[in-house]
């Protein structure tokens, strides 16, 4: 499995967005300008003319251009961590969700939506009523993976597997934070090197966790064979 899409889809904000929705018909616009020309490049007017609006509308909208790309954001978010909330409360092995995380991320790659953050991000630290308004937002996201791990790390003590004390599920979800968004940065710029230790990285965590989804079957198993059977009630 790559790191990153091989090719780039559609840049779509919403999967049909409605022709009578102007709001959305501007944050659609906004999102592909954000996502192939970056935040230093965005024209308010070339994005009212994109979405077949006055640029009036925008600021009736949106009040501002930092506003805008929030809202874009929020729009792009809100889809993303309610994908993420259902994959992590899902029933399947820690394997199979670090697997579909993978699969999600070439899909944000290839939309457009990781560059659109990384924009916002860099554009953040010059300016910083922006930095106040990105910040939280990417700090709910550093939060879900914090709660994806703790519910992960307490499955896996209740399967009989214990980590050492010092690796707790804030040093776990920091790393898995931090390197995430350290490869979105490396993958924007193209560094073939570092793609291939990315997946490199991605798939010994990928083999990390399926060990550890084969321990805790193999102790539920053992368990279950050892588990003593009700004795038969006696005839009278």
């Amino acid at each position: 499995m790559s790191a990153i899409a091989p090719a780039r889809a559609p840049l779509r904000l919403f999967d049909a967005p409605d022709a009578a929705d102007t709001k959305a018909r501007i944050l659609e616009a906004a999102f592909r300008r954000l996502a192939t020309e970056g935040y230093a490049a965005l024209s308010v007017r070339e994005i009212a003319r994109d979405a077949g609006v006055n640029h009036a509308l925008i600021n009736y909208h949106f009040r501002s251009k930092d506003q805008l790309v929030i809202d874009v954001l929020d729009a792009a978010n809100q889809r993303l961590l309610a994908r993420q909330t259902a994959m992590y409360s899902g029933t399947s092995g820690f394997a199979d969700k670090w697997a579909e995380a993978r699969r999600f991320y070439e899909s944000d790659f290839a939309s457009g939506f990781i560059r659109v953050q990384a924009e916002l991000w860099a554009a953040s630290l010059a300016n910083a009523e922006l930095r106040e308004k990105f910040v939280p937002r990417l700090l709910a996201w550093k939060q879900l993976v914090l709660k994806a791990v703790r519910e992960a790390l307490a499955a896996l003590q209740a399967g009989g597997v214990t980590l050492p004390p010092p690796i707790t599920a804030e040093v776990v979800a920091c790393w898995i934070s931090e390197f995430w968004l350290g490869m979105e940065f490396a993958d924007l710029l193209g560094v073939k090197e570092e793609q291939l230790q990315h997946r490199a990285a991605l798939d010994a965590v990928q083999w990390l966790l399926q060990s550890l989804d084969d321990q805790v079957r193999a102790r539920a198993a053992a368990a279950t064979q050892t588990k003593p059977r009700p004795r038969a009630a006696r005839s009278r």
